[in-house]
């Protein structure tokens, strides 16, 4: 055809050579990347963070230049002018895969606390109440029980779909998934003898003010966990060190943290945790409990920009209480046609489940959801599907509607709720 065709063979030589570090002489910059001031040709910083620091070494740090951070969500600061923490999101519109890293984990509370300073030499799990034993374990009897590890989300009911909110950290951040580490509550309730008349368990925390749960028996005997440990460390204070559970599907405030007693009852107990979440209506309380199917595209979403036409993968993530997420799919024109996304590795029951999709840019608006189906056919619903169950009394329960973003010519990205 008239022009030289190049030399595969030295190509790949070269290739391997500057991969391997090799010297192949002087190399100059491409274009657009001459070294900035402060920084080598190979783009190390001159004055780069010492990584090889005794600090370091037994416990790592994260690059300076990954920068993602957890961020105060409905708008009040954390911690508070009385040192309170409140509310804090995970940044999901930076993460990669289904699993939240410690660090960037979501922490919620209702009231409002300082983080208590447990010595897990000194704690102790309470079980009693309608038990043929009552037993009390320290951390180390607890350990030597069999142990599972399984892959789980936690989210808070906060969580609402609002034309208020500017990027997902206010609309989705309090949700984080996490593998936890510790032994199923059914195990402990065997070893106790549970009661014929014990039809619910009451979960208590050690907090300034008592961070107490109801759940039903047949969720304790299922597959609540007591977990110990999270991403293969002891759970973080933030997250209940030394000891909560994790009651998959359900919400959140369920997941009682700093877990000190377990007591056997007979019926609901309204505790500081369920005041305000308890439904009346049959309707509203079938949806109190548990969460989902539910979808949220992570990238691109508010407050992020396209920076030109093109190829993008649209990512997200996806979760149900109901169990596994069997089909997730994205619409790019505002819902008027939908297409299946990619899922990412193995769904697991009640853990967020990453999804793709490829998607080329060409410059005109547009309006990009995600809706998620789960293993027994529960299929997120929109927001006007959520206004014509509810009419105008507003979402009540778990808000599981999808979420739009819409990206203008400019390739900025805003929610698209008005």
């Amino acid at each position: 055809m008239g022009s030289k065709q190049p030399d595969r063979r030295a190509f790949l030589k070269r290739g391997a050579a500057l991969a391997g570090g090799l010297s192949l002489g002087a190399v100059e910059p491409a274009i657009g990347q001459t070294p900035a001031s402060g920084q080598s040709v190979e783009g190390q910083s001159q004055e780069a963070q010492d990584y090889s620091s005794d600090e370091l070494i037994a416990y790592g740090q994260r690059s300076h230049h990954v920068t993602s951070v957890r961020e105060p969500v409905n708008g009040r600061p954390s911690p508070d002018e009385f040192g309170l923490v409140f509310h804090v999101g995970t940044p999901l519109g930076d993460q990669m895969g289904a699993i939240t890293p410690s660090a960037l984990h979501y922490v919620g509370t209702t009231r409002g606390s300082f983080v208590p300073d447990i010595d897990p030499a000194e704690h102790r799990l309470m079980i009693h109440g309608l038990v043929d034993r009552e037993l009390i374990f320290t951390m180390d009897e607890l350990k030597r029980f069999p142990s599972v590890t399984r892959l789980h989300f936690i989210e808070c009911a906060g969580n609402r779909t609002s034309s208020r909110h500017r990027t997902i950290v206010d609309s989705h951040g309090m949700t984080s998934c996490a593998e936890w580490t510790g032994v199923l509550l059914r195990t402990l309730l065997e070893e106790a003898g549970v009661q014929d008349e014990g039809t619910w368990i009451v979960a208590e925390g050690v907090e300034e003010v008592k961070g107490a749960s109801s759940l039903p028996m047949a969720k304790a005997m299922d597959d609540i966990l007591v977990a110990y440990a999270m991403n293969g460390e002891p759970i973080r204070p933030q997250q209940g060190f030394p000891l909560r559970i994790v009651v998959p599907g359900f919400e959140g405030i369920l997941s009682v943290k700093w877990l000190r007693r377990i007591k056997v009852v007979d019926r609901f107990y309204m505790t500081y945790n369920d005041y305000g979440h308890l439904r009346q209506d049959s309707d509203d309380a079938a949806l109190s409990y548990q969460i989902g199917p539910k979808s949220v595209i992570t990238f691109p979403s508010g407050g992020q920009e396209l920076t030109g036409t093109g190829f993008y993968e649209v990512r997200g993530l996806a979760w149900s209480g109901g169990g596994v997420v069997s089909r997730v799919e994205v619409s790019t024109d505002g819902g008027e046609s939908w297409m299946d996304a990619d899922i990412r590795g193995t769904p697991q029951r009640m853990a967020h489940t990453a999804f793709s999709f490829n998607w080329t840019w060409d410059g005109s608006e547009a309006v990009l959801m995600s809706r998620c189906t789960d293993e027994i056919g529960q299929v997120q619903p929109s927001r006007e599907q959520v206004a014509e169950f509810w009419g105008r009394s507003g979402v009540k329960g778990q808000d599981n509607s999808i979420q739009p973003w819409r990206i203008e010519r400019d390739g900025s990205v805003h929610n698209a709720i008005t």
